[in-house]
């Protein structure tokens, strides 16, 4: 389901509602068929800057309009609703499907798999669509993976930006993979003072 973003930014802090691109691990974003490498990092970015591409934009090879995109987050996610500004003269993605927490995903996975929710996309060149997540399904989120497996007929798929309405978790998992690192033994504390001197035996 589309919904319009029909009300003024001036009025709305609507940079603050779109800040989960914040909480993206960046060097980690990769996408399938792109035509330049590394350029899907590109096509994330706060939201009053959704429309400047100047630093590029995600665009699939020619004659080849399927983008896979993974997107993994430095903290668990919420996802209320996802926006895609595509390029003009039927370049724009068709089609949207979305896997979550499914790394290492390729294109035969993509089309063989159950996505957890699939869209029909309209052109949105002005970014004020956003498409709803079936939001039950979008918690807990580390990562996700968008299919685009079409687009209006251009001979290529383009994507300026891509952005996610939602909240973050305050724990990063970093973080709490640290926490559980901490709490697991390590053999060297273990060690007993029979080794030096004590009386104990060291722990099995």
């Amino acid at each position: 389901m589309a919904c319009l973003h029909d009300h003024s930014c001036e009025d709305h802090d609507c940079s603050s509602n779109w800040s989960l691109y914040k909480h993206i691990d960046l060097p980690k974003v990769s996408a399938l068929n792109e035509a330049v490498p590394g350029s899907a990092k590109s096509v994330f970015k706060a939201w009053e800057h959704r429309l400047d591409s100047s630093a590029g934009h995600l665009e699939s090879n020619e004659g080849d309009p399927e983008l896979l995109v993974y997107i993994p987050f430095t903290s668990d996610v919420k996802i209320k609703s996802i926006s895609i500004v595509g390029g003009a003269d039927g370049t724009s993605p068709s089609r949207m499907r979305a896997f979550i927490n499914r790394d290492g995903i390729d294109f035969s996975d993509a089309q063989s798999m159950q996505a957890v929710q699939e869209w029909d996309l309209v052109e949105n060149l002005n970014g004020v669509l956003e498409f709803q997540t079936r939001y039950a399904k979008f918690q807990s989120v580390a990562s996700i993976t968008l299919h685009f497996p079409d687009n209006f007929g251009g001979d290529t798929t383009q994507i300026h930006y891509i952005g996610f309405k939602g909240e973050a978790t305050q724990l990063k998992r970093d973080v709490v993979a640290t926490i559980v690192y901490e709490l697991m033994p390590n053999p060297s504390d273990h060690k007993t003072k029979a080794e030096s001197g004590g009386g104990y035996s060291q722990v099995e």
